[in-house]
């Protein structure tokens, strides 16, 4: 009976021993990180109060030169037709939808970082945002990727 609890004693430590290999593996955060994650968050904030506020300028203003946004049928390669293809959006005075992040995480180097979020539609969730910011000069990010999906109504399925 003391070999099998031996046995199970050592086999929980070598995992616990495992775990913490892995956890140390992956690096914690850096300083570059978190001061990226704050910066990111703020800078999607920005992005979405564009729409809010009408300022298609100021929504190009955040795209990288090499932006690439798709959804299930489109895919918009670069800036220019990125904007483009959002520039009717901005046609009347009210936003045809918002997105707010609720997550963001930045790669240890504090260089390319991913917002997501809900995108809402008259107060109603209809979709998730998700987004890859990268750094291009100091405290600049600029958008590359952009992909949006429906809100799923399958639960249970």
């Amino acid at each position: 009976m003391g070999q099998i609890i031996s046995y199970f004693s050592h086999a929980t430590l070598l995992t616990a021993l495992l775990m913490l290999c892995a956890c140390a593996t992956g690096a914690a955060p850096g300083k570059d990180a978190v001061v990226g994650a704050q910066e990111v968050r703020s800078t999607e904030i920005a992005f979405a109060e564009a729409m809010s506020d009408r300022d298609f300028n100021a929504f190009v203003s955040h795209l990288s030169g090499d932006a690439v946004f798709f959804d299930e049928q489109n895919i918009q390669r670069g800036a220019a037709a990125v904007a483009a293809a959002w520039k009717p959006f901005f046609v009347g005075s009210r936003a045809p939808f918002s997105w707010v992040p609720d997550h963001v995480e930045v790669l240890g180097s504090g260089d390319l970082a991913l917002s997501t979020g809900p995108v809402i539609v008259n107060d109603k969730v209809v979709g998730r945002f998700n987004s890859i910011w990268r750094l291009e000069a100091p405290h600049t990010w600029h958008i590359v990727f952009d992909k949006g999906e429906p809100v799923c109504g399958c639960a249970g399925k």
